[in-house]
């Protein structure tokens, strides 16, 4: 079999696959209400990865990267905040309640953290027998909503004649001349 028939193969399953799926993934990603601009750091492709994961029925990728992104963001937000880790005692959902009683995040991004917090963590991550019986879709997607929710306070901004105006600036790298890395997610 020569390279040229192997790849006509491939590309015809790929096409095939699509076909036969992209009702479900046109469907799964108009159902996420994610931001389309967050701040350019760390993290920001990784959660634009995630959208996809989920778009096209990926779940279990999904619940695995939507968990490190949110723990990504959690010790982002505490950096910014100067509550290092050095700095805040207890476990997340304790410094999380901390920083909604300061002020710097609402309950409902809190719940959000939380939730992702809760989503069997440790199961997926060390592939525990337990894995075989959870409903990765349904995780996944409330995995995926939770992670925009958090992104949609943090990184909530308004347009004003074009130039983005941080809502929360400490969580953007405003430069000197008022312009801002960004990460686009404008899928249509």
């Amino acid at each position: 079999m020569n390279d040229e028939y192997r790849r006509l193969q491939v590309k015809n399953a790929l096409k095939a696959e699509l076909d036969a799926t992209v009702d479900e993934r046109i469907t799964r990603h108009l159902s996420v209400n994610h931001q389309n601009i967050i701040a350019g750091h760390h993290f920001a492709a990784a959660s634009a990865e995630c959208l996809d994961l989920y778009r096209d029925g990926y779940f279990l990728s999904t619940v695995m990267v939507s968990q490190a992104v949110a723990e990504g963001i959690f010790r982002f937000v505490l950096e910014r905040n100067g509550r290092g880790r050095a700095g805040e005692k207890g476990d997340r959902q304790t410094v999380a309640k901390r920083l909604v009683t300061d002020g710097l995040i609402s309950q409902e991004c809190m719940g959000a953290f939380v939730q992702i917090w809760h989503s069997f963590r440790n199961d997926v991550h060390h592939m525990d027998p337990r894995v075989a019986t959870i409903s990765f879709p349904a995780l996944a997607k409330r995995n995926i909503d939770d992670l925009a929710t958090i992104e949609r306070e943090i990184f909530s901004y308004r347009l004003d004649n074009g130039k983005l105006l941080p809502v929360q600036a400490r969580y953007w790298d405003i430069q000197s001349d008022g312009t801002v890395p960004v990460f686009l997610r404008l899928h249509p």
